[in-house]
């Protein structure tokens, strides 16, 4: 196999960012996502993206909350502000990391334009609810 290329075999993955590049088909229409190969390693129990900001796009602050087991923000570049029902407003800055517990209540408020994260999921697929 070519050692610069995504390699999956049996769980183990390699993923390059020039051979995995971002797609805006994502669960939000502001950001673009980079699959890291994780779900399809782990046969789908997790998820891993790189998520950054769409240029000329803003945030489209809606309440909504997961059905997952486990999902983890950290921001590798720019910041982005989330607010959680019975906490408030967060913002997360470079070096910054959320837990999100399952279920919680959340939207995101804004984003600098910079903004890149990485996001790890439980499982890879889930249900997102809107509320109002």
């Amino acid at each position: 196999m070519d050692g610069n290329r995504p390699q999956q075999s049996e769980g183990f993955s390699v993923s390059h960012a020039k051979d995995t590049p971002f797609v805006s088909d994502g669960l939000r229409a502001f950001f673009e996502y980079r699959d890291l190969g994780i779900k399809t390693a782990t046969g789908g129990r997790f998820g891993a993206h790189v998520i950054r900001a769409r240029a000329g796009t803003k945030a489209a602050p809606q309440w909504h909350s997961h059905s997952l087991e486990f999902q983890m923000v950290y921001v590798t570049r720019g910041w982005v502000e989330f607010e959680y029902e019975n906490v408030g407003k967060v913002r997360l800055e470079v070096g910054s990391c959320v837990h999100q517990p399952p279920g919680i209540r959340h939207r995101e408020l804004a984003h600098s334009d910079d903004l890149e994260l990485i996001e790890i999921t439980l499982p890879a697929d889930f249900e997102t609810t809107p509320e109002d």
